[in-house]
């Protein structure tokens, strides 16, 4: 793992219980992006597997399954600290322990990827592998859906949640994670910015995708 990767785990260690305390569900989301997630919903099968990708705390996980009780869920993330969080009794998922760019999983097995503001933390030059990576696992006519800071540059954060933690958040263009997805394959349904709430530094960014059937 590198020296990237290791402080993201550790820091996300430091902070996943007073992550979990502070936003423990979807309330935090805007009703665009709401909107996204249900239009990603809308598109899956039923019973459809789905892979979110970087779940945290499981908020979106637990979202995921209020929206739609029959989708088959698995949350994967960099951190145990924060997968321990995600597990409740009360949302039936599957977590294991990965990193974006290597995905623990054969390819064409998820009728959908949600990676909801975890390219956050990939940087520019290795984001087209990591959306390939994703683009992997999704079956012929999958949907993935992103979520992001939009804009250019990174910003160190040295304190989260009450903890001393350091971190480096990286922005991207919608245009560029577009871009990233019909390399990969994609098909580009959806592509979406919207201005910073007050509470926000930066627009968000929402980039919606399908596999090729």
């Amino acid at each position: 793992m590198n020296e990237r990767l290791a402080r993201a785990r550790a820091g996300y260690d430091a902070v996943a219980a007073d992550y979990a305390a502070l936003l423990p569900d979807a309330s935090f989301e805007a009703g665009m992006d709401l909107a996204m997630i249900d239009q990603f919903v809308d598109q899956l099968p039923a019973g459809a597997r789905v892979l979110d990708a970087g779940c945290g705390t499981g908020r979106m996980l637990g979202h995921l399954h209020e929206r739609e009780s029959s989708l088959r869920l698995v949350g994967i993330d960099l951190s145990s600290g924060m997968l321990a969080e995600a597990a409740r009794p009360t949302v039936p998922t599957a977590l294991v322990a990965a990193d974006l760019a290597a995905l623990p999983f054969d390819q064409d097995v998820f009728d959908g990827v949600l990676a909801w503001y975890s390219i956050i933390h990939v940087p520019s030059d290795a984001l087209a592998a990591a959306v390939a990576e994703m683009a992997r696992v999704l079956r012929p006519g999958g949907t993935l859906l992103f979520g992001f800071h939009a804009g250019t540059g990174e910003r160190t954060i040295t304190s989260a949640y009450g903890q001393p933690v350091e971190l480096t958040s990286f922005l991207h263009l919608t245009t560029d994670v577009a871009a990233a997805a019909r390399a990969a394959g994609l098909d580009v349904d959806t592509v979406l910015d919207r201005a910073p709430r007050p509470t926000e530094k930066h627009d968000q960014g929402f980039v919606l995708a399908q596999a090729p059937k």
